[in-house]
């Protein structure tokens, strides 16, 4: 069994985590400045320490520092000497970096089928028939196996069926123009927040996230201070879609000694706003039981009431820094965050509440039967990993030595709707104007000889690995491709493209 993972101390105890319960996951909240990144970084760490991968989206850019060892801090040497924390020695744990913009980390990538019309009605933020339009969109694809795997797939596609309106009609309805251009519009303006580096291929293998390097467990880290700042809806979204991924993608394993995935929502409160009520129907379905597949979720926010009744209900392990209550509306905030605790009689909780001082806060785990203890006000063990940014030269280091370095760093770019459907228009345009052919007429021999060769290059030049910085065998093209394709494709022989859970669940199976 796995060691319990100090979190806090109390006046007369020490209050820990168990990893067993670790997939049943928990909630970090605070008003700002309260703490509430330390503690994350200290329940982050522990896992990893505990062989757990962890994924967290960095928000602020404060957290790269994991990376690096700890403890010379003073304020951090003062706090482990408070705690009596005798062995406190500072560790980095091991780190990989991602970014959706492809700038600060490794690339991630999904494609515009996995993602699903349902997540990308949310981003857009379209109405019930523009939503409806691009349903038929997929639709279409699907049945006429044209594969979308970026945004030029999409637009093509948009286009195809907006041409196309009247024959498409009668199998679907009618298709406005209207909603054709706002889609064409929305689209456009999702690419100038940098959404388009995202859709594409190679698409993120979620196995990349779940690794282990010297016992510890990786802890995979999302740049996302840019992402943020240009499109807070694109960050949301994507984290809706990895849940799904991890969802649908993960085998039952029950209740694991230990989880397999800890991932961290921080911002949380951007995950349900707006949200749609069938959207937040399956997330809730999803919380609820993606702990049987090894994976805890946490959720990092300023208030408990940015999250769902339903889905707060989920959350047994809580640490809940400060709370301000300057004005009505954030007292009626205290005393509904105050009801949400396992009531300790010795405490008042609404008040202890806004005395809370930095580092501080109220604190319920759930002990080994699942039950949740009685809330304790307590202070918060400190990290053992360096607090705060790292610099430049540190994350280029980190990302040049990673054992992925390289392998999502080049876009690839096969056929699909979009190349498909431009060989249709060719092939109109050349039958209507080209004259007919001579008969007997024949392709020269040296030009048919160096062609052949040319392609026959080609291909073999993509089966080759490539190798990394570290001297580490990855994929080819070829092979990224393959994995990529039978991830995308369903069982009718890659007739029908795949969708993300949140759409599959939504809209029909998946796997149809």
């Amino acid at each position: 069994m796995s060691e319990p993972i100090l979190v806090a101390k109390a006046a007369n105890q020490s209050i820990c985590l168990l990893p067993k319960m670790g997939n049943r996951h928990g909630l970090i909240a605070g008003a700002t400045g309260t703490g509430k990144t330390v503690t994350l970084q200290t329940i982050a760490e522990a896992f990893s320490a505990r062989g757990v991968s962890v994924f967290m989206a960095d928000v602020k850019g404060d957290l790269a520092g994991m990376s690096q060892p700890g403890g010379t801090n003073p304020k951090i040497a003062d706090r482990a000497k408070e705690l009596g924390l005798s062995d406190f020695k500072g560790e980095a744990s091991p780190v990989v970096f991602w970014d959706i913009l492809g700038e600060n980390g490794h690339p991630v990538r999904a494609t515009v089928s996995e993602m699903g019309p349902l997540l990308l009605s949310r981003l857009l933020d379209l109405n019930d028939t523009q939503a409806g339009v691009l349903n038929m969109v997929f639709k279409i694809a699907d049945e006429s196996g044209l594969l979308l795997l970026d945004l030029k797939d999409l637009r093509a596609m948009l286009q195809y069926v907006a041409d196309n309106a009247d024959q498409f009609k009668v199998q679907y309805g009618n298709v406005s123009a209207a909603s054709v251009g706002t889609i064409q519009r929305n689209l456009l303006q999702l690419e100038t927040q940098g959404a388009d580096k995202f859709f594409g291929e190679p698409a993120l293998n979620l196995d990349d996230l779940i690794q282990a390097q010297n016992g510890k467990g990786v802890v995979n880290i999302l740049a996302a201070e840019k992402l943020m700042q240009q499109s807070p809806d694109v960050y949301a979204t994507f984290l809706l879609w990895l849940l799904s991924e991890l969802f649908e993608r993960l085998p039952e394993i029950g209740d694991p000694e230990k989880p397999k995935l800890v991932f961290f929502f921080d911002e949380a409160h951007l995950l349900f706003a707006d949200i749609e009520p069938s959207v937040q129907q399956k997330v809730e379905q999803m919380v609820r039981l993606i702990r049987s597949k090894g994976v805890g979720v946490y959720f990092v926010s300023q208030s408990p009431l940015d999250i769902p009744d339903v889905v707060l209900g989920q959350l047994g392990n809580r640490v809940q820094h400060a709370l301000r209550a300057f004005t009505p509306r954030d007292q009626k905030v205290v005393q509904a965050a105050a009801q949400t605790f396992r009531q300790n009689p010795k405490l008042k909780v609404d008040k202890v509440l806004t005395e809370l001082a930095v580092g501080e806060a109220l604190v319920s785990m759930l002990d080994e039967n699942g039950t949740p203890a009685i809330v304790q006000r307590a202070k918060i063990v400190p990290p053992r990993s360096q607090l705060g940014a790292i610099s430049a030269e540190q994350r280029q280091k980190i990302i040049a030595s990673s054992v992925l370095a390289g392998h999502y760093e080049k876009a690839v770019d096969r056929e699909s709707a979009y190349e498909k459907l431009q060989a249709r228009t060719g092939q109109k345009m050349e039958g209507a104007a080209a004259p007919a052919a001579q008969p007997g007429a024949s392709v020269p021999e040296p030009a048919k000889e160096g062609f052949f060769k040319d392609i026959i290059g080609q291909i073999g030049s993509i089966f080759q690995p490539t190798i990394g910085p570290r001297g580490g065998v990855h994929d080819s093209v070829a092979t990224s491709m393959t994995k990529s394709a039978m991830r995308a494709a369903s069982s009718q022989v890659g007739r029908q493209i795949a969708r993300g859970l949140l759409g599959g669940i939504l809209g029909g199976s998946r796997r149809r």
